[in-house]
């Protein structure tokens, strides 16, 4: 019989990263840290609990590697009377037939709808939607210069494009064409937004502005300017000119493009 090295037996395997490994005797087992409580198994029984908890997988292989519904899991989790949180989190998915789009930019009321899913649970989810849409737009100026389309769109797309009624605003440049703000000046329907001059250029009167950059989104997704698009865009262009505040460009936002009428050269 050959002698038992205790040292030899702690040397087999390397520790989980926020996982403890205990020694008894003969016998090695780890124990995780979770929210679910301490357990503790066998390092080779590893793939299986990761399996069966999302959690311990995350932590282990990192939360790129896990599937939509697995994170959404790790969000809602823990579950309700009405399911487990791997189901509650399928049911989601199903609800919105696999679009996150629709799912994150749902309204508290249509996530309560869902099975499993209650007033904290879709708090919890608008809330990591917000995040998301303020670390895409996210400026280490608070008032960075905007000297193209581009700065726009990083500016102003995280929160106008996933929107369901269009939306117009303005955005208030100072004489360096550094952001002063940007304000919301009037939410439509599905299609159009009724803008008036006056609501244009009272922001930018009131802040002392020296220009303004026209954004509204299209939610059907396309950003192609309409002929009423073209029409508003020269109406204000020529009131900017009687107040003397000049109408720099109007860029519209789709889903996963835009266009800047100044680009197209129809300012």
């Amino acid at each position: 019989m050959g002698s038992h090295n205790p040292t030899e037996a702690k040397l087999q395997t390397e520790p989980l990263l926020g996982v403890k490994v205990i020694t008894m005797d003969d016998k090695e087992t780890t124990s995780t840290n979770t929210d679910i409580g301490d357990e503790e198994y066998k390092v080779t029984d590893l793939l299986e609990i990761c399996k069966k908890d999302v959690r311990t997988a995350l932590i282990h292989y990192g939360a790129e590697h896990l599937n939509s519904q697995e994170l959404l899991e790790v969000l809602i989790s823990p579950g309700c009377k009405k399911g487990t949180a791997a189901e509650v989190a399928k049911n989601l998915l199903k609800t919105f037939d696999g679009n996150l789009i629709d799912l994150f930019s749902a309204s508290i009321h249509q996530l309560t709808q869902v099975k499993g899913i209650g007033f904290v649970k879709a708090c919890k989810i608008k809330a990591a939607f917000e995040l998301m849409k303020r670390i895409n737009s996210y400026c280490k100026e608070m008032h960075p210069e905007i000297a193209s389309a581009k700065d726009v769109i990083r500016l102003v797309a995280p929160h106008m494009k996933y929107l369901k009624q269009e939306e117009f605003r303005v955005l208030l440049l100072d004489g360096k064409n550094r952001l002063i703000r940007h304000q919301r000046v009037s939410l439509g329907s599905l299609d159009k937004a009724l803008v008036h001059p006056r609501d244009v250029f009272r922001p930018a009167i009131a802040e002392g502005a020296a220009s303004i950059i026209l954004v509204h989104n299209h939610p059907s997704g396309d950003p192609t300017p309409s002929e009423q698009d073209l029409l508003l865009t020269r109406e204000l262009y020529m009131c900017g000119k009687v107040v003397d505040i000049e109408v720099l460009d109007h860029v519209i936002i789709g889903l996963s493009d835009h266009v800047s009428l100044k680009d197209l050269e129809k300012m």
